[in-house]
C-alpha cells in the first residue's frame, strides 16, 4: 500500500472537511514559513539561551504533550540501582558543518556544562563512552530522573562541547544554523533545510532575535508589527489596542505575541520562552 503524504493529506478539500468535523482549522496545523521575530529583555542573556537552542539539540526533551522523548538520544537504560546509565545516540544527526555527532562531542559538551553551578545533573562521578558509541553516566547516587533532568532548558550538545562558543561561531544539530550574531544586541539563523526532525518541529524559515531592554518599548515593536512576539511583564500598551495572544494570561503575561501566531496548545513552563524551543514549536498563519 502507498503511504499517503500527510501534507498533501492536510492540502485536499478532504481534509478540511474532516478538521471542521473535528472542531479543528487548517490554521491550527503547524506549517514551514515565514521568520519569527521575537523582542527579549537584555535581563538574564535571554538571546543567547535562545540561540544556543535553537541552533543545538539536547539529548532528551520534554515534548508539547509533556512526555519525555530522545532527542539527540534514542534509547537510554539503567542499572538497577539508577546509578550507571546508556545514552544510545542517533547516528543521523548531523552538525551544520556535515561532520556526524559523536559520543565525545556529548561527552566534552556535558563536561562543560557540568563545570558549571547552573545544571540540574547532580553529582556526576564519571562519563565515558562504551565500544559501541553510546554515552555511560556513573552517578554518586542513584537518580532516576536523570533522563528528566537532561531535558532541562539549555543542557545543549555542540560540536567538540563547545557549548558556550560565540553565537555566530555556534556549530549545532539543531534546527537553525546561525547567519550572523551580535552579541547581547541581535541573532538570526535560517532553517536547515533537511533536519531528522523536518515535519515534527521547526516551522519557521528563519528566526530574528532582538534584544529591546525597555518593555514598553516592546510593547510597541510588538504593536507596530515590527516583531512578532516580545518577552513582557504586563499587558500595558497592548490591551485594548489590537488582537493578541497572551501567555500565560493577560493578567499574569510573560509573554505576548501577534494574532497571526500560533500558540501550541500546551506551552511548557518548566524554564523560559517554552522551554526556549520557541523557534522549532511555534509558528504562524
Amino acid at each position: 500500500m502507498k503511504r499517503l503524504d500527510r501534507r498533501a493529506l492536510f492540502a485536499t478539500g478532504a481534509a478540511a472537511a474532516l478538521l471542521a468535523a473535528t472542531g479543528a482549522s487548517l490554521a491550527d496545523q503547524p506549517r514551514r514559513g515565514g521568520t519569527l521575530r521575537l523582542a527579549l529583555p537584555r535581563e538574564g542573556d535571554l538571546l543567547a539561551c535562545v540561540a544556543r537552542a535553537a541552533v543545538c539539540d539536547q539529548l532528551t526533551e520534554v515534548a508539547p504533550d509533556g512526555l519525555l522523548r530522545g532527542e539527540l538520544a534514542t534509547q537510554w537504560q539503567s542499572d538497577e540501582t539508577a546509578s550507571v546509565w546508556r545514552f544510545e545516540l542517533r547516528k543521523d544527526a548531523l552538525f551544520h558543518d556535515g561532520a556526524p555527532l559523536t559520543g565525545a562531542d556529548v561527552v566534552a559538551s556535558l563536561e562543560a556544562h557540568l563545570a558549571l553551578s547552573t545544571h540540574a545533573l547532580g553529582a556526576v562521578q564519571d562519563l565515558y563512552i562504551d565500544t559501541d558509541g553510546a554515552v555511560i553516566f556513573v552517578l554518586a547516587e542513584g537518580n532516576p530522573h536523570l533522563p528528566y533532568r537532561l531535558a532541562d532548558a539549555g543542557l545543549i550538545i555542540a560540536k567538540d562541547g563547545l557549548v558556550l562558543a560565540d553565537l555566530g561561531a555556534l556549530i549545532g544539530t539543531g534546527l537553525y544554523r546561525p547567519e550572523r550574531a551580535q552579541d547581547g544586541r541581535h541573532f538570526r539563523a535560517r532553517r536547515v533545510e533537511v533536519h531528522p526532525r523536518d515535519g515534527k518541529a521547526g516551522w519557521f524559515e528563519a528566526l530574528d532575535l532582538i534584544v529591546i531592554p525597555d518593555a514598553e518599548v516592546r510593547a510597541e515593536a510588538l504593536r507596530e508589527g515590527y516583531v512578532d512576539v516580545a518577552a513582557l511583564p504586563a499587558a500595558q500598551g497592548l490591551s485594548g489596542r489590537g488582537s493578541f495572544h497572551y501567555h500565560p494570561s493577560e493578567g499574569d503575561m510573560a509573554l505576548a505575541a501577534a494574532e497571526h501566531m500560533v500558540l501550541p496548545t500546551r506551552i511548557s513552563t518548566r524554564g523560559p520562552l517554552d522551554d526556549l524551543r520557541i523557534a522549532e514549536r511555534w509558528w504562524r498563519t
